[in-house]
This record gives C-alpha cells, sequence and structure tokens, in this order.
C-alpha cells in the first residue's frame, strides 16, 4: 500500500468516526429541541419517586426547561432579560441544546476518538491514556460544575454590584447571559484540564518538568491572554476569575510532572556499590 494508500484509508477513517459522533450528538441535539420531560412520581412501599416521561414539544422543550433554572440560580434578584434580537429565544435554545448534546455524548466521542487513535499509539502511551482518561474527564466535568454553580453567579452578582452603583437599570439580553454563562462556565472545564496536559507532556518525554518550572513567568502571562479572549466581556474581573485558578493549576501540573519524572530517575539510577567490608 503507497502513501497516498495509507492517507486515504486514514481520511477515510475519520469521515466514519466523524459521521457517527454526528449522528449521536444530532439524534440528542433534536431531543432536546423538540421534546419536553413531563414529570411524575410513582409511590414505591410508601416512597415517592420522581420520574420523567417525553413528550413532544418544539417550543416549551428541554433547553427552555433548563433555561428557567439557569436563569433563578445566576442573576440576581430584579434582574430583567430581554429579547432583544426576534430569534435570541431560537438562538439561545440552540446554544443550550448543543452544549448538553456534546456533554452527553461525550461518551461515545471518547470512544470514538479512542478507538480511532488506539491502534497508532506505543504501549507507554496507551496506558498513558488509560490512566490520564478518567481524571480529565472528572476534572473537566468539576470545573464546568464548579463554573456554572459558584463562578458564574459569584460573577454576575459581582458585575451587577457596579450597575445598581451606577444607578441604571439592571437588563440584560437574553443571549448575551447564555452566551457568557455557557462560554464563562466550560472556560473552568477546559482550565482544569491544564494539570493533565502538562503531566501527560512530560510523561511522553516532550516537555521536561523542569522547563515549566523555568518558563511560569510565559504561563502567568499565558494564563492572563486566555482569560481576556475566553470571557465575552471587557470588564478586566471575568479575565482574573479564569487566569487565577488557571495559574495555581498550572503550578500543580508542574508538581506533579517533576515528582513523577523524579521518581523515574530514582528507578533507573543504578544501585550504589557496597563499600568495602
Amino acid at each position: 500500500m503507497g502513501d497516498l494508500d495509507r492517507i486515504l484509508a486514514i481520511l477515510t477513517e475519520v469521515r466514519r468516526r466523524v459521521v457517527r459522533i454526528g449522528i449521536v450528538v444530532a439524534g440528542i441535539f433534536g431531543f432536546l429541541l423538540f421534546f419536553e420531560l413531563v414529570p411524575f412520581r410513582i409511590s414505591f412501599l410508601g416512597v415517592s419517586v420522581p420520574f420523567a416521561y417525553p413528550w413532544p414539544s418544539p417550543f416549551y422543550n428541554v433547553t427552555a426547561q433548563i433555561f428557567q433554572p439557569m436563569v433563578a440560580w445566576m442573576l440576581p434578584p430584579g434582574v430583567e432579560l430581554l429579547n432583544v434580537g426576534v430569534g435570541d429565544s431560537i438562538v439561545v435554545q440552540m446554544e443550550i441544546g448543543l452544549l448538553l448534546a456534546v456533554i452527553l455524548g461525550m461518551p461515545w466521542i471518547v470512544h470514538e476518538a479512542g478507538a480511532f487513535l488506539v491502534p497508532a499509539l506505543r504501549q507507554n502511551e496507551r496506558l498513558l491514556l488509560r490512566q490520564v482518561g478518567i481524571p480529565a474527564t472528572v476534572l473537566f466535568a468539576l470545573g464546568t460544575t464548579i463554573g456554572l454553580v459558584f463562578i458564574t453567579p459569584f460573577t454576575f452578582r459581582l458585575l451587577f454590584r457596579y450597575v445598581a452603583a451606577m444607578g441604571l437599570a439592571p437588563v440584560l439580553g437574553v443571549q448575551d447571559f447564555v452566551t457568557f454563562a455557557l462560554l464563562y462556565s466550560l472556560a473552568f472545564g477546559v482550565v482544569f484540564e491544564l494539570p493533565v496536559f502538562i503531566y501527560a507532556l512530560t510523561r511522553l518525554g516532550v516537555v521536561r518538568a523542569s522547563a515549566w518550572k523555568k518558563h511560569w513567568r510565559g504561563a502567568i502571562l499565558g494564563a492572563l491572554v486566555f482569560g481576556m479572549i475566553i470571557t465575552p466581556d471587557n470588564s478586566g474581573i471575568t479575565m482574573l476569575l479564569i487566569a487565577t485558578p488557571m495559574i495555581g493549576l498550572y503550578f500543580g501540573g508542574a508538581y506533579f510532572a517533576a515528582r513523577w519524572e523524579h521518581r523515574t530517575h530514582e528507578r533507573r539510577a543504578p544501585p550504589a556499590a557496597a563499600g568495602a567490608g
């Protein structure tokens, strides 16, 4: 098989995997946009257990059901959301639905990506992939949850304190609210992947552990730039709220990378010669 044939075979396999991922994500996305979850309870042995069944509803769908708790949890009392553009409500539902579809479809996405990559990996790389897979997933979920539950509501409350101090009306466009909330929360999930990324590069021998310590100034600057790019406002406060934990996670990842490298060198070091009696 020539080089061209191998490239075409790889592209064909990539296309097949992407199509399978797309089918799963599109199916979840369509369900979220065209069905609502109708709650009901089942009593069993004196215990009432909540359940829900799907019902076709293209307007008040799952994304609309999720949007309302988001508003109640994240925004301070008295803030009024406005549908500024004609299609803002539709865009909001699609944004929420797309994020949920990717999150719910992540196990299948990881499965397809792993099935494509594993045959091309060496034994140590496969071992590393298995070792960091679960921590990476947990850290991403933890970071996104912290962003949604704690950091994003705190940020909205902090920013609207400035609005109140200026005597301005607490008004926010619905699309601006959802875009900020989702992007900001998702950014925390990405940031929490940083220790795994640093550790994996050192394990693979791509970057020495000493390099992470040596270039800490550049890491701080990069965290500030990332925070500036990823946050959709220009207040500077949200940039610092992203950059500060990112810097801490960088040093945490550098510590575990140095620790692994030190232990590896100790295992490879020849035993000391016994002294003459």
